[in-house]
């Protein structure tokens, strides 16, 4: 009996929530009655579709993390639905969404109804829309303008370091002027021992009067017999008695004694000598061999009275064997071949 009353309770349940609309039965399960519009009832390629909707019953605490699904489906070929685009929208906290889309590219190439399913957990919506195909009209170019960077700073300018007074420039010196040359002075003639230069010209060196003849220093003879006193043969007689004889006293002495004699006849042979040319060459040929025994002095160093001595005495000896012993020894000579004759 009590298995026959709770079937008959069961079944009057059944029948109950059979019998019951759709609405009181979601109610009573959380389904979401949804609703779906859109902004028109026709569109064009490149139109913008604007879908709307609102969730019945919507709780953000309890539904706050589930989104609407959309999608946009068309009748292709065999009539069989194809879908065309797919997406998502969140639902506002008043149970309000809304989402919009471009009607363009390769699932937009003909003309047909689109159905828009919405679905919300077990709810569902739909909206049908007549969409006519043409030339889509070309995306719009976006021209990205980058911002303007701000502009920096402009550095503040440094002062322009005043320029240092340049220096006055010194005046060149003047050229100094260059020196006109000095003539060259004419070579001096180089005179002889005895001699000195008077107005460029060598003249004999008056001698010292020595004795009582008043005619020490001249060679009167030799000076008339070549002429002149700038003879080389007067020159050297005279450097010989001046640099070597009387560069000793022995030397001083024979020159004083011989000065006594010579100069006492001396002077009468060179008279003659200037008045008769021929006597002049006898006189020059004659004294010539004994100036060349003289030259023998000049072996002497000035001031050693042994040299002076023995080349004097040498130079006598060899005179006297010249102008004694040849002539004594030829005239004996030829006195005894005339006398062998006879």
């Amino acid at each position: 009996m009590k298995f026959g009353s709770l079937f008959i309770v069961l079944l009057t349940v059944s029948i109950l929530s059979y019998g019951m609309p759709a609405g009181a039965f979601a109610d009573n399960h959380n389904i979401l009655p949804l609703t779906v519009t859109t902004d028109s009832s026709s569109y064009s390629t490149g139109d913008t579709i604007v879908i709307t909707g609102s969730i019945k019953s919507y709780d953000p605490v309890r539904d706050g993390k589930q989104d609407v699904s959309i999608i946009i489906k068309f009748s292709g070929s065999n009539d069989a639905l194809t879908i065309a685009h797919i997406a998502q929208a969140s639902p506002n906290s008043d149970g309000t969404f809304s989402y919009s889309l471009v009607a363009q590219g390769d699932k937009w190439k003909q003309s047909n109804d689109y159905i828009i399913e919405a679905k919300f957990g077990v709810a569902e919506g739909t909206a049908t829309v007549a969409y006519s195909a043409g030339d889509a009209p070309p995306p719009p170019t976006l021209v990205v303008v980058p911002p303007e960077p701000e502009p920096e700073p402009e550095p503040e300018p440094e002062p322009e370091p005043e320029p240092e007074p340049e220096p006055e420039p010194e005046p060149e010196p003047e050229p100094e002027p260059e020196p006109e040359p000095e003539p060259e002075p004419e070579p001096e003639p180089v005179c002889g021992t005895g001699t000195q230069l008077v107005d460029g010209v060598c003249e004999v060196i008056p001698p010292e009067p020595t004795g009582n003849n008043g005619n020490g220093g001249a060679c009167l003879i030799a000076t008339a017999a070549y002429g002149t006193e700038l003879a080389p043969q007067v020159q050297l007689l005279r450097e010989i008695r001046d640099n070597t004889v009387m560069g000793t006293a022995s030397g001083e002495s024979f020159m004083t004694s011989f000065n006594e004699v010579y100069y006492s006849f001396s002077p009468v042979i060179a008279d003659l000598e200037r008045e008769n040319p021929a006597f002049q060459q006898a006189v020059r040929a004659f004294i010539t061999p004994m100036i060349s025994t003289l030259s023998i002095m000049t072996l002497a160093d000035g001031g050693s009275e042994a040299e002076v001595l023995g080349l004097g005495i040498s130079v006598i000896a060899l005179n006297l064997a010249m102008y004694v012993a040849a002539p004594a020894l030829v005239g004996f000579t030829i006195h005894k071949q005339i006398r062998s004759r006879i």
